[in-house]
């Protein structure tokens, strides 16, 4: 079994007393990457440096909207030198959070489109945070032409759904569907093929269900996968080769 993590931040602070042994049982619990995306510039070199000591990790380099209050116009510059020396699978986690309305709009999108320019100018994916923003997010996607991605946490219609996957996108699953009340999300992990999904945890963040730690972590994506091994008709074994192939085809691991 090879289980890829397709969404974790393992630079936050929260796991820095135990960051190898967590790593270790992820490998011996056959999740085999774990892609980590940043959220500011301020971090990149901290998500550098840890995600370096770790074959398993693969950092991703952009600016959360949710942290839209600490970037600065230069970020999108230094972005784009971080960009050029590192050479990443992908531009992450950049997007657009309507949901927040303390938020800046405006500035949101300012960045979100600077950030699609670069990714198209790089020919690289991206990894999106979209939260009741897809039909904005769509139309920007449609005006910069990205090459796919992956939409984080996605909750939207099917029918948006099917927009994201006309432009190479896939759809990220984690503890949220483990909830038995989220009929909505539950019937999207029904309804999507298989070659749309990807597995996540949003470590530390994102809890599944009835799970006691205040800390989420990447081993938690056992559960993600057990639940929708139960909404599927694929086996598990169907369902964590066919979502890994998903991960690496999108981003073209070695």
């Amino acid at each position: 079994m090879q289980l890829i993590d397709s969404h974790c931040h393992l630079d936050f602070p929260e796991f820095d007393r135990d960051r190898d042994e967590l790593i270790e049982s992820c490998k011996q619990q056959g999740i085999t990457r774990l892609i980590v995306p940043g959220v500011t510039a301020a971090t990149w070199q901290r998500l550098q440096q840890i995600t370096a000591c770790y074959t398993e990790c693969i950092p991703v380099y952009g600016l959360h909207p949710y942290y839209i209050e600490e970037h600065e116009s230069s970020d999108i510059e230094a972005l784009k030198k971080v960009l050029k020396i590192q050479q990443p699978i992908a531009i992450g986690e950049i997007g657009l959070d309507y949901y927040l309305k303390d938020l800046d709009k405006k500035k949101q999108q300012d960045f979100f489109h600077a950030q699609l320019g670069l990714a198209h100018d790089f020919n690289l994916p991206v990894i999106m945070h979209v939260r009741k923003a897809h039909d904005d997010t769509l139309l920007a996607l449609r005006e910069h032409k990205v090459n796919g991605g992956i939409v984080h946490a996605f909750n939207g219609s099917l029918q948006q759904a099917k927009q994201y996957i006309e432009l190479g996108f896939k759809f990220g699953f984690g503890g949220a569907l483990t909830f038995d009340n989220a009929k909505h999300l539950r019937k999207l992990a029904q309804d999507l093929p298989l070659d749309s999904i990807v597995l996540e945890t949003d470590s530390p963040d994102m809890r599944p269900a009835n799970y006691k730690p205040s800390r989420n972590t990447p081993l938690t994506i056992h559960l993600v996968l057990y639940t929708l091994s139960k909404l599927r008709s694929e086996s598990k074994d169907q369902i964590v080769k066919q979502t890994s192939d998903n991960v690496v085809n999108l981003f073209h691991l070695i």
